[in-house]
């Protein structure tokens, strides 16, 4: 939850993820006036916010990915666990990572050095 500061006449005009140095009120992300003061401040177009939640998927994608794996690897979850269409997805995915990696092992950028 954000905490955040206010001036003498009540209005938000910081905020942050943690208490101390005069952030000493928590409001839901959810709160009227942190909304207003966060769109005040960071204002986004329409197709803005879309280009920033797809730019933001393709990076929750390679997270979810990357998450799944270091649970199985620490035995958090067995792979058997996932639901067979998670199963698909995930091995489609994992196979695709793994002949990029080897592709890419054999191909030379021109300003490297052998």
């Amino acid at each position: 939850m954000p905490f955040v500061c206010r001036d003498h006449a009540g209005n938000i005009t910081a905020v942050s993820d943690r208490p101390g140095g005069g952030f000493s009120e928590e409001l839901e992300a959810s709160d009227p006036q942190l909304i207003a003061f966060l769109t005040d401040r960071f204002p986004l177009s329409a197709q803005a916010a879309r280009n920033v939640l797809a730019e933001s998927d393709l990076k929750m994608v390679r997270l979810v990915d990357d998450l799944v794996e270091l649970l199985i690897d620490k035995g958090l979850i067995r792979f058997t666990e996932l639901p067979p269409a998670a199963v698909e997805k995930y091995l489609q995915r994992q196979t695709a990572r793994y002949g990029l990696q080897n592709w890419s092992n054999l191909i030379v950028a021109e300003d490297d050095v052998l």
